[in-house]
C-alpha cells in the first residue's frame, strides 16, 4: 500500500494521520492524568473517532461472556440516527467469536431492518489479552468502502476504547472491593467494641458468636474450647434461632468430626455441602432437629501458636459461605482469641487478688504456679525466692522438689534476676545454664521461659519459670503475650512474697511489743510477789529459831521435832532462793554485744547434763557478737539443753552449730530424741502448754514460752523443725551487734 498517497477523507496525508493519532493518545493520557473517569475517556475516544469519519454513527457495547450478551454503553456521531440504528446484530457476535474486524457493505445484511443502518458497517472487537470485553460499531452515512487507513485508525481507536473499558471494570471492581473491605472493617471494629465491653468469658463468647452470625449471615454457630488436658473440645457458647436439641457433647481433637479435624490440622475449612463426601462421614450436627447443609469452621490460634478452640458456623443453605466469609471469620477469630486470653487473665488475676489478701503465702504461690501452666499451656512451672546468693524453690507444679536450690550466678533462673528481664531457652535438656538436664529429659521439658520477681521498689525477690514439653513447644512459640502474662503473674508473686514479709515483720513487731509489755507487767508482779513471799516465807526461819531457843530442852529431847524444824527452815530458805532466781528471768535486761560461745559455756555449766548426753559444736567461735543480754541468752541455751536432755531421757547427742550473714546470726540446737509432732510446733511455745515430761526440781516451769518471748524482745526469733520421728532442731535468729 502507498501510505503517502492514502488519505482519510481524500484530503489528509499519512503525516497528518500520525499527527492525529498522537493527538488522540495525548488527549487520552491527559484525561487519565487529570483523574478523569473511564466514561470521560471513552467519550473523548468516540469524539475523536467521529472526527476521523465525519457523519459516521459510532457506538460502544460491553460484552458479558457468561451470558453471551451485549449492552450499549456510549454512542456518538451522526445526530440524525440513534444508537439503535448502529446495532450490527449478528456482526457483533461474529466479531467476538472470530476476534477480528467484521465488515459489511450489504444494506440488507446485519442491520435489524432494511431501512436501518447504512451501506457500510464495521464491527471491531475490544480485546484485552485473550478476552473480548466489548465491540466498537461504526456505520457510514454513504455507500462507500472503509479505506485501509480508516480501518487502521479505527483499530487504534478500538484498542484505546478496550483499555478504557478494562480500566473502568477494574476500577469498579476495586471500588466494590474497597466498599466491601470498609464494611468488613466497620463490622470488625464494631465486633471489637462489643467484645472488649464484656468482662466474663461466657458473655464474651456469646458476643463473638452473635457478631460472627451477623458478619457472615450464618444462621447458627457454636464455640468449643480446648480442655485443660488438650484432648477434647468443650462447648462454651452456642447461638441460633429455634435451636431444639443442640449437640454440646465434648468432641475429641481428631478426624472423627469436622471441628475436631479443624483443631487437629489447625486449618480452616469451608464446606459447601456437608451431605457430600467425605464430609458426610464426619459431620457432627450442631442441632439434631435441624437440617444443616453448609459449614464454615476456623481454629482459634493465639499469637504464640497455642490452640484455644474452634469457631463453627452452619447454614441450611447449600454453598452459604465463600472464601471471603472464611477470611472474615478468621479475622474475627483473631480478635476472639485476644478477648478470650484477656478475659481468662482478668478472671485469674481477680481470683489471685482475693487469695493474696486472704490466704497464706504458700497457698498463693501454689495457686500461681498452677495458673501459669493453665494460662500459658505449659507442662510445669516453678517459683524461686532469693535468699542471699541462692535461689530456693518455694512452689512448683511438678518436676522440681520444694527446697531445691541453685546459684544466682551462672544459672538460667539466676540470669533472669540479674538481667531484670525475661530469659528463654529453646532446649533446657542441652542448655548449660539449666541445672537439671536429667530432670528435663525425665519430665519431657524442652522450652523454658523465666522472668524475675520484681517488687514495687525494683528489688528482685525471686524468679518465675515455666517449662513446655516437646509436644507443646512444637505448637507454641514464646511470644510477647506469654512474656507479658508471666511477668504479670510474677508481679503478683512478688507482691505475695513482700506481703508475707511485711506481715511477718508486723507480727514480729507486735510480738516484740507484747513481749515487752508482758515482761514489764511480769516484772512488777515478780517484785510484788517477791516482797510478799519474803514477808510470809521469810519469817519461817526466824520463827523456827525462836522455837529452838525457847524450847531448847523439848527440841533436844525429841529428835523427830528437831529434824522437822530443821527441814522446814531449810525448805523455806531454798524456796526463797528458787523464787528469787526464777523471777530474775522477768527483770529488764541491759542489751549489748554478747559472744555466743561465752553464753553456751555458762549454759553447759548451769545445765549439769549427764555424762550420757554428748554435746558437739561447730562454727561458733567464728560467729560475730549478737545483740542480747548475757544472762538471758545463757538461760535460753540452758533451757534448750535441759529440754533436749529430757526429750532423750538422759541419753543421746546434741549438736550446736551456727552461721551469720550481714544482719543476722543463726544458731541451730539439734538433738537425737524422738522429735516433736508437727501439730505441736506452735503449742509448745504457749505458756500453759502441759505436754512436758515433768517439772524439774527448783524450776517455776516458764520453759519455751519464756525462751520465745525473750527472743522476741530482742528482735530475734525461734522456730522448731521436726518430723515427729527423728530428732528436733530449734533454730534461733538474733540480730548482729554493731561493734565499734
Amino acid at each position: 500500500m502507498d501510505w503517502q498517497a492514502t488519505t482519510v477523507d481524500g484530503k489528509a496525508g499519512l503525516s497528518e494521520v500520525l499527527s492525529w493519532l498522537n493527538k488522540v493518545g495525548a488527549d487520552v493520557n491527559r484525561l487519565w492524568g487529570d483523574g478523569a473517569g473511564a466514561e470521560a475517556v471513552l467519550t473523548a475516544i468516540v469524539n475523536h473517532a467521529t472526527a476521523l469519519v465525519p457523519g459516521a454513527l459510532i457506538s460502544v457495547y460491553t460484552y458479558d461472556a457468561a451470558q453471551h450478551s451485549f449492552a450499549p454503553l456510549l454512542t456518538g456521531g451522526h445526530t440524525g440516527r440513534d444508537a439503535e440504528q448502529a446495532w450490527p446484530g449478528a456482526m457483533a457476535h461474529r466479531a467476538v467469536e472470530q476476534v477480528s474486524v467484521i465488515l459489511s457493505y450489504d444494506n440488507s445484511g446485519p442491520p435489524a431492518s432494511s431501512d436501518v443502518g447504512g451501506p457500510a458497517v464495521a464491527c471491531l472487537p475490544l480485546v484485552i489479552g485473550k478476552d473480548v470485553i466489548g465491540v466498537l460499531c461504526v456505520s457510514l452515512p454513504e455507500a462507500r468502502h472503509f479505506s485501509d487507513v480508516e480501518l487502521l485508525l479505527l483499530t487504534n481507536i478500538a484498542t484505546q476504547a478496550a483499555t478504557a473499558l478494562h480500566f473502568a471494570g477494574a476500577f469498579t471492581g476495586v471500588q466494590r472491593d474497597l466498599a466491601r473491605k470498609a464494611d468488613e472493617l466497620r463490622r470488625l471494629r464494631h465486633a471489637g467494641l462489643l467484645i472488649s465491653s464484656r468482662t466474663r468469658l461466657d458473655d464474651t463468647l456469646v458476643a463473638i458468636l452473635q457478631m460472627a452470625l451477623e458478619v457472615t449471615e450464618a444462621k447458627y454457630g457454636i464455640f468449643r474450647l480446648v480442655d485443660k488436658e488438650g484432648k477434647n473440645l468443650i462447648t462454651r457458647a452456642i447461638a441460633g434461632e429455634r435451636l431444639g436439641r443442640p449437640a454440646t457433647e465434648a468432641l475429641p481433637i481428631n478426624a472423627t468430626s469436622i471441628m475436631g479435624l479443624v483443631a487437629k490440622q489447625r486449618q480452616p475449612v469451608c464446606i459447601p455441602d456437608v451431605h457430600a463426601n467425605p464430609w458426610s462421614r464426619i459431620y457432627y450436627p450442631l442441632d439434631h432437629s435441624l437440617d444443616m447443609r453448609s459449614e464454615l469452621a476456623v481454629p482459634l490460634i493465639g499469637a504464640s501458636g497455642r490452640l484455644e478452640g474452634v469457631l463453627n458456623l452452619e447454614s441450611p443453605v447449600v454453598g452459604a459461605f465463600n472464601e471471603e466469609d472464611s477470611h472474615l471469620l478468621q479475622a474475627l477469630a483473631t480478635q476472639a482469641v485476644i478477648a478470650i486470653q484477656e478475659v481468662r487473665l482478668l478472671d485469674a488475676l481477680q481470683e489471685t487478688t482475693e487469695r493474696l489478701l486472704t490466704q497464706p503465702l504458700q497457698q498463693v504461690l501454689d495457686h500461681l504456679v498452677e495458673l501459669a501452666c493453665d494460662l500459658l499451656n505449659a507442662g510445669a512451672s516453678a517459683i524461686w525466692t532469693l535468699q542471699g546468693e541462692q535461689l530456693i524453690l518455694s512452689a512448683s507444679s511438678g518436676g522440681h522438689v520444694r527446697g531445691d536450690n541453685l546459684s544466682l550466678h551462672g544459672s538460667l533462673t539466676g540470669q533472669a534476676i540479674l538481667s531484670r528481664g525475661p530469659v528463654t531457652s529453646e532446649d533446657v535438656r542441652v542448655d548449660p545454664r539449666f541445672s537439671w538436664p536429667s530432670l528435663a529429659r525425665a519430665q519431657g521439658w524442652k522450652q523454658a521461659l523465666v522472668v524475675p520477681l520484681l517488687a514495687s521498689d525494683g528489688e528482685a525477690v525471686g524468679a518465675f519459670s515455666v517449662y513446655s514439653t516437646e509436644t507443646q513447644a512444637a505448637q507454641v512459640t514464646t511470644s510477647d503475650w506469654e512474656k507479658k502474662v508471666l511477668m504479670i503473674l510474677a508481679h503478683y508473686a512478688a507482691l505475695a512474697v513482700r506481703h508475707a514479709a511485711d506481715q511477718s515483720a508486723l507480727r514480729a513487731a507486735e510480738e516484740q511489743r507484747v513481749a515487752a509489755e508482758t515482761f514489764a507487767a511480769m516484772g512488777d508482779i515478780a517484785a510484788n510477789l517477791l516482797h510478799r513471799l519474803n514477808n510470809k516465807i521469810g519469817t519461817i526461819p526466824v520463827r523456827i529459831e525462836g522455837i529452838q531457843d525457847k524450847s531448847r530442852a523439848t527440841v533436844a529431847s525429841d529428835a523427830y521435832l528437831a529434824a522437822n524444824l530443821e527441814e522446814i527452815g531449810r525448805s523455806a530458805r531454798e524456796a526463797m532462793d528458787t523464787v528469787r532466781d526464777s523471777l530474775l528471768h522477768l527483770q529488764t535486761t541491759q542489751l549489748g554485744p554478747v559472744r555466743i560461745t561465752e553464753c553456751l559455756d555458762e549454759a553447759l555449766a548451769h545445765a549439769h547434763l549427764p555424762d550420757t548426753v554428748q554435746v558437739t559444736t561447730a562454727g561458733l567461735p567464728d560467729l560475730p557478737p549478737v545483740l542480747a543480754g548475757q544472762r538471758g541468752l545463757t538461760l535460753v541455751f540452758a533451757n534448750l539443753l535441759e529440754n533436749a536432755a529430757d526429750a532423750m531421757s538422759g541419753t543421746g547427742r546434741i549438736d550446736i552449730s551456727g552461721h551469720a550473714d550481714q544482719t543476722v546470726v543463726e544458731i541451730e540446737v539439734r538433738d537425737s530424741g524422738p522429735g516433736i509432732d508437727p501439730a505441736l510446733h506452735e503449742r509448745i511455745f504457749e505458756l500453759d502448754y502441759s505436754g512436758r515430761r515433768g517439772s524439774r526440781s527448783g524450776k517455776l516451769g516458764f520453759g519455751l514460752w519464756w525462751v520465745k518471748t525473750w527472743m522476741t524482745r530482742l528482735g530475734g526469733a525461734i522456730v522448731v523443725q521436726s518430723d515427729g520421728r527423728r530428732g528436733t532442731c530449734f533454730r534461733l535468729r538474733l540480730p548482729r551487734a554493731e561493734v565499734t
